[in-house]
């Protein structure tokens, strides 16, 4: 294929004069990995096309919701019939129950759910209910786990396990970073001693419960189990952010991979089968505190969106279908073994993780990666070549370290292979 991108710069340079930095999210903008960002204009089945009309196997998948592939027909009939009745109304929908029934059906630990429009949305409004169902002010989250935008969650730690966070963005006013405490991901002894000090001031933990924004970092043995058990222990409430994990690692999202029941989860992403949506949900008794039922304040005009409502409901029906996930899990197996196969050969320092179809590449010495200590030693530069010599032959990854890669139901054994094939020469040139 060419890999002459000249559309894309020139887009990109027009895009900067009216949109900061040239795009509407910052990690589009490649400073992760250098160069201009490519700009794309349609997308079918695994594949994504730039403005010059290259032709990328895709594994960002909109960073996610794109399970069945890009332009599923059902998907797309689904929005352009609802579209025809009309695209918002800012008032009640039968489609919104219909959404409710079927997420609550296949997460039972959601009792009832309450639509936003983006994942930042959901993980704001989760806090903000834990806050005033436990009236307490502190929450946790851990170093390396993104969960949106949110004053509260733009907070990194300072030195040792229990240093109250700073704002990590101007704009996050110092008094609100400081009711944030920010632990290291996968550390349960850090937990024990966070709750030991502060557990009568802690309203909630949100965790990410597979890693997916310090690349695909899995929980390990007894780490979700522990939080759960705090969270009992001193009445916090327990928030699993599964924005990206929901219906992505299993139907039931990770709760059901790792058999640990949250208080509230937060989805995302699949949930709106790749249009805007945002979720939160969980215990009836906690959800019942929302407006209009109790005083936590939460609203949206477009929350429940009927063509979000129509290709979410469309993508959790076809998800659904028998062997779904087993077949999707064991094409991404094949993925990272040839991979990891094809960097062997070639004597690279390089491996992965996986939860079902969602994977990390990591360029390091170690055989698992396991914090974002861990993920920030590896060797980013080599990372940044891999991802040019790979878009060079057509596959489009990440364009950063930190994010988890993702395989849909439409990539083909012979995408996988051209992959595999792709990376043995990419890794050579390292």
């Amino acid at each position: 294929m060419s890999t002459q991108r000249s559309q894309s710069s020139q887009l990109f340079q027009q895009a900067s004069k009216r949109i900061p930095g040239g795009v509407n999210s910052p990690v589009r903008a490649f400073n992760g990995v250098g160069g201009d960002p490519v700009f794309f204009e349609r997308a079918e089945g695994a594949y994504v096309y730039d403005a010059d009309n290259n032709r990328y196997i895709d594994y960002v998948g909109s960073w996610g919701p794109m399970i069945l592939g890009h332009s599923h027909p059902e998907v797309i009939t689904a929005i352009q019939q609802t579209a025809e009745r009309g695209t918002s109304f800012g008032a009640p929908t039968a489609i919104e129950i219909e959404m409710a029934e079927k997420v609550c059906q296949v997460m039972p630990n959601i009792e009832q759910i309450r639509f936003v429009s983006s994942g930042t949305e959901a993980t704001m409004s989760a806090l903000r209910l834990a806050r005033g169902a436990t009236g307490r002010d502190k929450i946790v989250k851990f170093h390396g786990c993104y969960h949106g935008h949110g004053d509260s969650l733009l907070v990194n730690a300072g030195s040792g396990a229990l240093t109250m966070g700073v704002p990590s963005s101007p704009g996050v006013p110092t008094a609100l970073a400081e009711l944030t405490i920010t632990l290291p991901f996968n550390d349960p002894e850090a937990a024990a001693a966070c709750w030991a000090e502060h557990g009568d001031d802690i309203a909630a933990v949100i965790v990410e419960p597979v890693a997916g924004n310090m690349n695909c970092i899995p929980p390990q043995a007894g780490f979700l189990e522990a939080l759960r058990s705090l969270c009992d222990q001193h009445g916090s409430l327990l928030i699993f952010d599964e924005v990206m994990t929901g219906f992505r690692v299993a139907l039931g999202g990770a709760q059901s991979v790792y058999n640990v029941v949250p208080d509230l989860t937060t989805l995302g992403k699949i949930v709106g089968g790749g249009l805007p949506v945002g979720a939160f949900g969980g215990k009836r008794e906690i959800m019942q505190q929302i407006a209009p039922t109790g005083p936590v304040y939460q609203a949206g005009t477009l929350s429940g969106n009927p063509l979000a409502m129509a290709a979410g409901l469309k993508t959790l029906e076809l998800i659904s279908a028998p062997n779904f996930y087993n077949d999707l899990s064991a094409k991404t197996t094949l993925l990272l073994n040839g991979l990891q196969a094809a960097a062997d050969e070639a004597g690279i320092a390089f491996t992965t993780s996986q939860v079902g179809a969602m994977f990390g590449l990591f360029f390091t010495e170690q055989t698992e990666v396991k914090s974002f200590a861990e993920s920030t030693a590896c060797d980013l530069d080599r990372f940044k070549q891999f991802f040019h010599a790979m878009l060079d032959q057509g596959v489009y990854l990440a364009p950063s370290a930190y994010e988890a890669g993702f395989v849909s139901a439409t990539h083909t054994e012979a995408d996988l292979n051209a992959t595999i094939q792709a990376a043995a020469t990419a890794f050579k040139q390292l």
